[in-house]
């Protein structure tokens, strides 16, 4: 079921940001990473485990330096920051325990960044959002 709503989430956010015009500006996807990225310091916090907060800034911080890259050289980091950010959801358990993280949420956010990943890909290969900086 979290796969599941993963997938329409990001779908319908993707799709009416189109619709609307919001990723017509570089910044929307890398702003959707850092957005993203930093939910596990906010359940680091619920949690409160300064160990894990001071473990997921790392990689918020990891996140947020390849938002940056893509901003000022190319979005296609941002497509492999959030295909990353997947990976990152996969193996979380394993990495740090963040007493904060509802068990639902790693599958949820895993598919989200997937999908989110694959409608940016396809919105770089159109001519509508380029992929270079200016």
């Amino acid at each position: 079921m979290e796969y599941l709503v993963g997938i329409v989430i990001a779908l319908a956010v993707s799709l009416s940001s189109t619709f609307i015009g919001f990723d017509r500006d570089r910044a929307f996807y890398l702003t959707v990473l850092v957005v993203i990225a930093s939910y596990y310091g906010l359940f680091a916090v619920m949690g409160g485990s300064v160990k894990a907060l001071l473990i997921e800034s790392l990689f918020i911080a990891a996140f947020f330096g390849v938002a940056i890259i893509g901003f000022k050289r190319n979005l296609w980091f941002v497509v492999g920051a959030l295909l990353a950010h997947g990976v990152f959801d996969f193996f979380h358990n394993h990495i740090t325990h963040n007493p904060g993280v509802p068990v639902w949420w790693p599958m949820f956010c895993l598919s989200y960044d997937i999908m989110a990943a694959g409608y940016l890909a396809w919105l770089l290969k159109k001519p509508r959002l380029a992929a270079n900086a200016l």
